[in-house]
């Protein structure tokens, strides 16, 4: 049963959802919600929560202990709902000049019942007038952490295939929650996206700031927003710093981050003969219209 605190009135919402543990290397997903919920004026108010009874087996993901003002409070694990407004888009002659809300779920992979979770959060969607989702994942990846985070985005959805430049789903293995979530919207027939950074397997322990990063600036693009990023932008740099200087200080360490961004560069170069000038125009317009949006947000 979904708890709710009143169910407000949104403008133009769109659900970004991201779950702690098998799909979220480094906690680089959760985080980037988390950021989220914490990046604009009023913060992110909570509004609901899943019955947690319902999905976890609490010897796996035991409830924690919290002060709190006089008294001590259990915080069991669940999933939560929250809403953020994002401002207006700043560029002159947009479409589309309207605030817009984010419903941002973020939570725990439960331990069971995974098609029942789905349907709760899609129903949910549904009562919020909820027209898009956005998935947000991470993986362990053989990449160097000196290289420009990859972050693929992938849509069973032609238009959006076209519009944002994703590619129709191809992988087939095991999956976590995100990816049955991502089925159960398409069988619902609610328009999605997901989005995953690659997180280098040798420095994953969490925070991955940098990989929180290039998530948030995947989510500025498909959805012409600005998200203030300026600290984390600074966490990641902090981190990079410190990363290289591990591999600096451990030869070992040292010579496998070499191998990788040979291996990256090698891969990098192999792909430019593809890159049509439609494609290097259409990186280059998102990048100017996120500087315009970044210069109109600290004006503002």
């Amino acid at each position: 049963m979904i708890e709710l605190d009143g169910i407000p009135e949104l403008a133009d919402p769109v659900m970004v959802a991201a779950f702690e543990g098998w799909n979220d290397a480094g906690e680089a997903a959760s985080n980037a919600v988390k950021h989220l919920a914490e990046a604009y004026a009023g913060g992110g108010r909570v509004f609901a929560a899943l019955d947690g009874e319902d999905y976890y087996d609490y010897q796996v993901h035991r409830p924690m202990v919290a002060a709190a003002e006089d008294r001590r409070q259990v915080i069991w694990p669940t999933t939560r709902f929250s809403i953020v407004r994002a401002p207006a888009r700043l560029l002159p002659g947009d479409a589309h000049e309207e605030p817009r809300d984010l419903v941002l779920v973020h939570g725990v992979e439960p331990n069971m019942r995974w098609r029942s979770f789905c349907e709760e959060i899609l129903g949910l969607a549904r009562d919020l007038g909820v027209g898009q989702v956005i998935t947000l994942g991470a993986y362990l990846a053989d990449v160097p952490h000196t290289r420009p985070t990859l972050v693929t985005g992938t849509s069973s959805d032609e238009a959006y295939q076209a519009l944002f430049d994703v590619e129709p789903p191809t992988y087939e293995g095991p999956v976590g929650i995100t990816g049955v979530f991502q089925e159960a919207c398409h069988f619902a027939g609610i328009p999605l996206m997901s989005f995953w950074a690659a997180v280098p397997h040798y420095v994953a322990h969490p925070p991955v700031p940098k990989a929180t990063l290039a998530l948030l600036r995947r989510l500025e693009d498909v959805l012409d927003l600005s998200v203030p990023t300026k600290r984390l932008a600074e966490e990641a740099q902090a981190w990079e710093a410190g990363v290289d200087e591990l591999a600096e200080n451990d030869a070992e360490v040292g010579e496998y981050v070499r191998t990788l961004e040979e291996q990256r560069d090698n891969e990098d170069a192999a792909d430019l003969p593809e890159a049509s000038g439609e494609a290097i125009a259409r990186e280059f317009e998102r990048y100017l219209r996120r500087q315009e949006r970044r210069r109109g947000s600290e004006e503002g």
